[in-house]
C-alpha cells in the first residue's frame, strides 16, 4: 500500500490559470494539470491507493469554498479504489476559528492546512496558535508549509525551524505535520531543533533535494513512526519519488511505516485498511 499524504488539487474551472501561476512563481514544472482527475492518473502512474489533498487559504473569505471543495471530493471518493481525502484550509485571520474548525469535524473533515508562506503570517502569530488549540479540541490534523517556499526565495522564511520549536513548545500537539521534512532547505536546523518533537515530518518536495545522508539521521533521530511519505503533487510525481525512498535500501518494518502504516493511524483508518 501507498499513501502520498501530501498533494493539492484546484477546481477544474481555476486549475489551469493556478498551475501556470505558480510554474511562474517557482520555476517547477507540474507533473499534472492540477485537477482531480490529473491526481488519480498520477496515482495509478505511482501505485499511490490514498492521496491526502491540501488546499490552503490565502485569505479568509475563501474558507466556505474551500471547505465546500473539500467536500464534494471526499463525497465522490469515499469508496473508490484510488481514494482523495481532502482536508480543509484555514487562515490565521478567520474569524470564529474554533467554530470552523467544529463545522469542519462535524462534516467529516480530518484536517486543515495552512501555508505561513501564502498567508503573509509567521508561524507563531497567535491566529496559528488558535488554529492549533482549535484542532486539538477538535482532534483533527494540521499540516503546515515549512522552511523555504520557492515560489518566496529573498523574503524571509515564514515557518523555519526555529519559530516552529517555539510554537511546539507552547502548543505541543502530537498530529503537527510539518511538511517537507520538517523544514524545506533547512533540514540541519531540523535536524538541530525539531527532531525529538512529537510532530510528524513529511517528505513532500523534499527526496530529489536532500542528501541521503542527512535524511537518514534525520529518521533516525526523529523516528520512523513520524515519518510520512508525500510528494507535494503537481509539483513532484508520485513514482519518482517513491523511486528515490525505495533506494535508500530502508528495512521492510521502516519502509511500511513511512509509506503507509503512520498515514493510516494519523486519519484514524488502520480498522478500514487492515492488512
Amino acid at each position: 500500500m501507498l499513501i502520498d499524504f501530501h498533494t493539492h488539487v484546484f477546481p477544474e474551472k481555476i486549475a489551469a490559470t493556478t498551475i501556470a501561476k505558480l510554474e511562474k512563481s517557482s520555476d517547477t514544472h507540474a507533473f499534472t494539470d492540477g485537477t482531480v482527475d490529473g491526481l488519480v492518473n498520477e496515482m495509478r502512474r505511482g501505485g499511490a491507493d490514498i492521496c491526502v489533498t491540501l488546499p490552503v487559504l490565502t485569505k479568509p473569505s475563501q474558507f466556505d469554498s474551500v471547505a465546500n471543495f473539500a467536500l464534494s471530493v471526499n463525497e465522490r471518493f469515499k469508496y473508490s479504489e484510488k481514494r482523495l481525502i481532502s482536508f480543509g484550509g484555514i487562515h490565521p485571520s478567520c474569524d470564529d476559528i474554533a467554530g470552523k474548525m467544529r463545522f469542519l469535524k462535524e462534516n467529516g473533515i480530518k484536517g486543515v492546512k495552512i501555508h505561513p508562506d501564502y498567508q503573509d503570517t509567521f508561524i507563531d502569530d497567535e491566529g496559528y496558535y488558535k488554529i492549533l488549540c482549535a484542532a486539538k479540541d477538535n482532534d483533527m490534523i494540521v499540516v503546515t508549509h515549512a522552511g523555504v517556499d520557492d515560489g518566496y526565495k529573498g523574503l524571509p522564511v515564514k515557518c523555519p525551524p526555529s519559530l516552529v520549536k517555539k510554537v511546539m513548545d507552547r502548543v505541543p500537539y502530537g498530529k503537527f505535520v510539518l511538511g517537507h521534512y520538517g523544514g524545506h532547505s533547512q533540514w540541519e536546523d531540523v535536524l538541530d531543533l525539531l527532531c525529538g518533537y512529537d510532530c510528524y515530518f513529511d517528505t513532500a518536495f523534499t527526496l530529489h533535494e536532500i542528501r541521503e545522508e542527512l535524511f537518514k539521521k534525520i529518521l533516525i533521530k526523529h523516528g520512523a513512526d513520524k515519518i510520512l511519505f508525500a510528494t507535494d503533487c503537481p509539483w513532484r510525481g508520485i513514482k519518482e519519488d517513491y523511486g528515490i525512498l525505495s533506494s535508500y535500501g530502508l528495512d521492510e518494518r521502516t519502509s511500511n511505516k513511512i509509506t503507509y502504516e503512520n498515514a493510516l493511524k494519523l486519519l484514524g483508518l488502520e480498522k478500514e485498511y487492515a492488512m
